[in-house]
Formats: C-alpha cells, sequence, structure tokens
C-alpha cells in the first residue's frame, strides 16, 4: 500500500465518540494525504459546537504522527483556514528524518480501548502518574481525585449526568443509532456487549430502545433509568484507581485549541495503554456545561435545563470553578483486564476518498 497508507491504517484506530470516526482520507501523493474531518453537531447533541470532534480529530493526527515515526518520518500539519469550522481539514506532509526513531506508544496504537466495567482500585504509582502528566506536555495539565471520597464525588456528578443522558428524546436517536445489538465487536458503532451491562439490563434496553415511546414509558414508570445509571456510572466511578481531569492552560475557545487538546488526550490515553492501564471515558459532564455556560438550550424538556444547570454546579466543586472551563477531557483508568468486547474502526479502504 505505501508508507503513507500505512501510517493511515494505523493512524484510523485513534478514538472518536462513540466510534463516530469523523474522518475521511485523500491521498494526493506518495507522502502527502488530505484529512477531511467534519462534526455532528447537527445530529449529536454531544457534540456542541463540534468540540469532540475536533478532538478526535486532533487524537488522530497525534497517532499519524505516532506512526509515521515507525517508518522513520517526520510529519507537517497545516489546516485549511478558509473552510469552515464544521469541516475542517488538514494536509499532511511526511517528511524522512535522520535518526527518526519510532515513538514507543506506537505498540499501544491498536491495542488501546475503552473499559466500562469495574477497575481495580489499586493507586497508581508516582511513575505512571508522572509519566501520564509528561505526556500531555506544558500547555495541559492533569487534575487528579483519588482518594475514596474524590471517586465518591465523581460517582454522584456521573450518577446525576446520566439521568440527563438517559431521559433527554435528544439522546435518543444518537443511543439508538451508536448500539450494534447481539455484537462482540462493531466497526462504525459500539457492539452492547462492550456497555458494560448485565444480560438482562441489555434485554431491556434493546427492547426499549426499539423506540421513544418505550424508553419515556420505562423512565416515568418503571424507574427505567436506575439499573443502566448504577451500572454503567456509578459503580465504575468507585472500581477505579483514579479519576483524571485534562485541563488546558487557557480556556479553549477556537478549533485550533481542541485540536491540540485531542492530540493530548491520544497521548494520555496511549500512555496509559503503555503502563498496563485501561481507561474509559467520561465527557457528556463537560458537554452540559458547556451548554450551559453558553446559555445554550440543548432540550425540549424544560426540568432537562434545571438539571444540567445543578450539574455545571457540582462540577465545579468537584473539579474547581478555576478547572470547570478550561477542561478538555475527563475520565477514569485503573487496572484491570482489557475489554473483551470492544469498537474496531472502518476498514481503510472505505476511508478513502477521491479528490473533491
Amino acid at each position: 500500500m505505501g508508507a503513507l497508507a500505512d501510517i493511515l491504517d494505523f493512524a484510523r484506530w485513534a478514538p472518536s465518540g462513540d466510534n463516530t470516526q469523523p474522518w475521511r482520507f485523500e491521498l494526493v501523493g506518495p507522502e502527502h494525504a488530505v484529512i477531511h474531518g467534519f462534526d455532528t453537531r447537527d445530529h449529536c447533541v454531544y457534540d456542541f459546537s463540534g468540540r469532540a470532534s475536533q478532538v478526535s480529530l486532533g487524537a488522530l493526527l497525534e497517532t499519524i504522527t505516532i506512526a509515521a515515526s515507525g517508518s522513520g518520518f517526520v510529519v507537517s500539519v497545516q489546516r485549511r483556514m478558509h473552510l469552515p469550522d464544521t469541516r475542517p481539514t488538514f494536509d499532511v506532509h511526511l517528511q524522512a528524518g535522520a535518526g527518526v526513531r519510532a515513538d514507543p506508544l506506537m505498540d499501544s496504537i491498536r491495542v488501546r480501548s475503552v473499559q466500562r466495567r469495574p477497575l481495580s482500585t489499586r493507586p497508581l504509582r508516582a511513575e505512571q502518574k508522572s509519566a501520564l502528566e509528561a505526556a500531555v506536555g506544558p500547555d495541559h495539565s492533569v487534575l487528579w481525585l483519588e482518594c475514596f471520597a474524590d471517586r465518591l464525588r465523581m460517582a454522584r456528578l456521573l450518577f446525576a449526568n446520566a439521568q440527563i443522558r438517559l431521559t433527554m428524546p435528544e439522546a435518543y436517536p444518537v443511543h439508538r443509532d451508536i448500539i450494534e445489538w447481539g455484537a462482540r465487536f462493531s466497526e462504525d458503532r459500539i457492539p452492547d456487549q462492550a456497555l458494560g451491562l448485565d444480560p438482562v439490563t441489555t434485554r431491556a434496553m434493546r427492547w426499549a430502545m426499539q423506540s421513544w415511546g418505550r424508553v419515556d414509558f420505562l423512565n416515568r414508570f418503571m424507574a427505567g433509568t436506575l439499573a443502566p445509571r448504577i451500572q454503567l456510572d456509578l459503580i465504575p466511578a468507585l472500581a477505579c484507581a483514579a479519576h483524571f481531569v485534562i485541563v488546558a492552560r487557557d480556556e479553549p475557545q477556537a478549533v485550533e485549541h481542541f485540536v491540540a487538546g485531542g492530540r493530548k488526550v491520544q497521548r494520555f490515553w496511549l500512555t496509559a495503554t503503555h503502563h498496563g492501564l485501561q481507561l474509559q471515558p467520561a465527557y457528556t459532564p463537560l458537554v452540559f456545561a458547556a451548554y450551559v455556560r453558553a446559555g445554550v438550550r440543548f432540550s425540549v424538556a424544560p426540568a432537562l435545563w434545571g438539571q444540567a444547570v445543578q450539574l455545571t454546579a457540582r462540577l465545579q466543586e468537584t473539579i474547581g470553578v478555576e478547572h470547570a472551563g478550561r477542561a478538555i477531557f475527563m475520565g477514569r483508568l485503573g487496572f484491570g483486564s482489557a475489554a473483551r468486547a470492544r469498537s474496531l474502526r472502518l476498514p481503510l479502504d472505505k476511508l478513502l476518498v477521491r479528490a473533491g
């Protein structure tokens, strides 16, 4: 396929929200590719102003850089500024570099995955935390929440966050479309076996997700959110070594800031994988807080706005007011076995596009 295609074949394993893979690749020449990015803001309530997609694109660009080092190349990236923010597009050029060594994180690119099930509460070692902090560089820092009291606060925060997530009509089509039922692996969605639910709750959710009416009925009369919130949010938030928040030095506002943050997120995640740690993102509290700070109503359900305002206040109390507006990513990590079920990626030939 050539060195560039081989590099892109590695890079497609970069993480993206709900495995949306908001990128397509155009091979212009042996050492020149165009990354055609897009965002999902028009149909995904979790992609406020395209920020989640921009973080994912940053993770992709960092993965390209890491993969290229394995073939002895350095990478230059230039965004096409004349295109709209909804279509971030990047020219990527490879250049052979004397003495370029393979980045040790390259071996973790395809291994990295999301583990949504409980992890060990064994504390992280000092050298592991130092490596993770070094991974985000001088323009970002890592806030740690490790003790039981901190993990309990995060558990309560995520439990409240899930109440919004699971009762919001705007989220229903997102959840419906991103789950592949009866699957251990999925190229373009999340397999149900990777969700972290027990078989009974999985079957109930599969039945409910056939229509919003069923979901709403369970939520109103059968405490339908309780089991998922306990299994997906409360227990995992307690069962981990630590929660982390990646914080930018300055408040991110432009596409470039979120792309740069995404590059650091990927280095952090790959470093965690390199050290034998499992990780699960917890991004949606930052999304709802962004809506609240911008004063943008995200749902037709009036009660959810008040819940989001309360959630934002709880987030500020948990991670600090000074960090809340600069937080780029958050999640939990710890020791444990890798996920048996996981999202895969579309094959490279389905991601390639022709010029124009």
